[in-house]
């Protein structure tokens, strides 16, 4: 039978390249899970549903794996959109667990990691930084971190974004004035940096703090980010008092100082909630079948900042759905706080808190207060997801306005739902980058942008090469090896990778090369485009070339100009960060760092020996036998690649 689409269920995007069966069948989806159900475990454990192209449909867990698949059986009990799950399917896998705690930890794991069609998922690309003191040293240090928990010391936060981590830290420099200082430059200084002149280190590394006095203000910092902050503004407050009295106006001036600090850094936590400790406040909000979730992140009863997100999700999941849904996703990878404050209720809520509890070895609540300072508190963080969804949903109908504008005014033949622009990046040819940035229907989409390193000196250009300063040839290879790929990986169009319209930032020549990779690679289906800048490189008369038409201007103040204009300019900025960032990294390189066999012990050993590596470049054979470590064989190595090189 053909299974009928929901209403509540948008239409793919015309032009969409993601490929659907003009007929799906129920019963032969419902006959692979009975064959299944035949040799399935009843245990806990968590099972993935796989369509005809090995994708990932749906993931679930369950406490009795036979008796929730055998559910998906039963035609007459299922929704709309759990029949074309159904009939899509072709395979099913399952993974056993002890417990149905860790079906559940698993599920949130592979839900993140495989983004399945029919679940609902947090996109969440970003870690989360952290203010990090460490205590491998004798005179810790405080930094922002972020990453996996290696470096050894005591973690504070998470924080929202790490402009919040940059201002709580110069605010806490000035309150206790701790070292930010790498311990390699700490250990060579020989005077006080600039960081000690504007008070905001004590200069531990030239001896003008004595070592118990620096410790205490570790601890002071300490205390201060774990919310005992009170206790340490009435010691400051005590001794400069007593500085004062003793005529040390100096002294009492510095404790003032650091008493302006603190007060300072109070007042940018926004609302503090006393007695509240570590907490997360969580709350959905849904609108036109989209959700978005607000995080507020208090550590201390300070506030840490907040963050949106919007997850996706099928069309008829409640908001408890999307709210246990990414709970459990969202500390799949962090350490759940004491306390979540959340504004709705969600399923099997006591599963989920013995799996957070699991998860950070540690008591969880999670809470759904009605009044209170914790309800203000919910409701705070619910009227902020509300206005986050209104500004989204706004955006993305302008989004789609200009969309369609961009459509008329280029002769589409559908409205773009991917559109991958193009630039290189360079100096004279050298360390040269191409950049791609991809826009859709909710704007730019950072997480599919790409960077291509272009080797300039490859082959000669008589053999197809590319010479140094030639950006033809950079966005012929830019585009041949991103297009030559989407036709190895996905000849039948059938995933989403394919973009609707390629824009590449240039005139008529690098339309034409675009044209030339595409006659190659026998592609007719994606829109090309060239936009240029327009004469004396104004902004407002860029010139748009398109195969087989006459070149076009736009209205200075048309609002498609101006789109172009902002996805042209974000696709320069990203190839020219790209390229800064080659840049930097080639200046550190030395030559001995592609030479087989020279490992970094025997590079340093080279160095320290001859003082440079063009000291090295230039000794003979026997001289560089002379350094330890160095072998017959690798010193003929070394002497043949230097000699081949020049």
């Amino acid at each position: 039978m053909t299974i009928p689409r929901d209403r509540n269920e948008a239409e793919p995007a015309a032009g969409s390249h993601r490929h659907r069966p003009a007929e799906v069948s129920l019963a032969g989806g419902i006959k692979i899970l009975k064959t299944a159900l035949k040799t399935m475990p009843g245990a806990p454990g968590v099972y993935r549903m796989l369509d005809h192209r090995e994708d990932v449909l749906y993931v679930g867990k369950a406490k009795n794996l036979r008796k929730r698949v055998a559910n998906y059986t039963n035609a007459t009990g299922l929704s709309n959109r759990l029949r074309r799950m159904v009939a899509s399917t072709v395979r099913i896998e399952v993974i056993t667990t002890e417990s149905e705690v860790e079906a559940l930890l698993l599920e949130s794991n592979l839900i993140k990691k495989l983004k399945p069609t029919y679940n609902i998922v947090l996109r969440d690309d970003k870690s989360y930084p952290y203010i990090l003191i460490t205590d491998d040293h004798t005179w810790p240090q405080i930094l922002k971190y972020r990453g996996a928990r290696k470096k050894s010391g005591e973690y504070f936060g998470p924080f929202a974004s790490a402009g919040a981590v940059n201002q709580t830290i110069n605010a806490l420099h000035r309150a206790f004035p701790l070292r930010s200082c790498s311990d390699g430059i700490f250990s060579g200084r020989t005077r006080p940096c600039l960081q000690y002149q504007i008070k905001r280190c004590a200069a531990p590394c030239v001896g003008r703090i004595s070592n118990p006095d620096y410790l205490a203000l570790v601890k002071e910092a300490q205390d201060f980010l774990s919310g005992r902050s009170q206790q340490i503004q009435k010691r400051l407050t005590e001794r400069m008092t007593e500085a004062s009295e003793r005529l040390e106006f100096e002294t009492a001036a510095a404790f003032r100082d650091r008493i302006r600090a603190l007060a300072h850094i109070q007042s940018r936590q926004g609302v503090n909630v006393h007695n509240l400790g570590d907490a997360d406040v969580i709350a959905v909000h849904q609108q036109a079948n989209q959700s978005c979730v607000q995080v507020f992140f208090y550590r201390g009863g300070q506030n840490f900042g907040n963050r949106a997100y919007f997850p996706r999700h099928p069309n008829d999941a409640t908001a408890s759905e999307v709210l246990g849904a990414f709970l459990g996703q969202f500390y799949n990878d962090k350490d759940a706080p004491p306390a979540i404050i959340i504004n709705e209720p969600v399923p099997e809520e006591a599963l989920l808190v013995r799996a957070l509890q699991a998860r950070a070895t540690r008591k969880v609540h999670l809470l759904l207060p009605a009044r209170g300072a914790k309800r203000r508190l919910a409701d705070d963080a619910t009227r902020n997801a509300r206005e986050a969804l209104s500004r989204r949903l706004a955006e993305s109908a302008s989004q789609r306005k200009l969309l369609e504008g961009l459509q008329d005014h280029l002769t589409l033949e559908t409205t773009p739902a991917r559109i991958e622009v193009y630039d290189n990046s360079h100096i004279s040819g050298t360390h040269a980058v191409g950049g791609m940035i991809v826009v859709g229907p909710e704007g730019f989409e950072k997480n599919a942008y790409r960077k291509f390193n272009i080797r300039t000196d490859k082959l000669p250009a008589a053999e197809g090469g590319i010479t140094a300063g030639d950006d033809y040839g950079m966005m012929r290879e830019v585009l041949t090896r991103r297009f030559g790929r989407l036709v190895r990986e996905d000849p039948e169009r059938e995933k989403s990778g394919w973009p609707d319209l390629c824009l590449i930032d240039g005139g008529i020549g690098q339309l034409s090369e675009a044209e030339a990779v595409f006659a190659d690679l026998g592609i007719t289906d994606v829109a090309l485009a060239a936009i240029a800048k327009g004469p004396d490189r104004n902004a407002g008369r860029e010139v748009i070339h398109m195969p087989g038409l006459e070149p076009m201007v736009l209205a200075a103040r048309d609002p498609v100009l101006y789109f172009l204009q902002r996805i042209r300019d974000e696709a320069h900025r990203f190839a020219i960060g790209s390229h800064r960032v080659r840049r930097k990294n080639a200046a550190t390189r030395s030559p001995l760092d592609d030479i087989a066999g020279v490992g970094p012990k025997r590079k340093r050993a080279l160095l320290h020996h001859f003082g440079s590596a063009r000291a090295v470049s230039q000794a003979g054979v026997r001289d560089l036998e002379q350094v330890e470590g160095i072998s017959k064989t690798v010193a003929q190595t070394l002497f043949d690649t230097f000699h081949e090189s020049n």
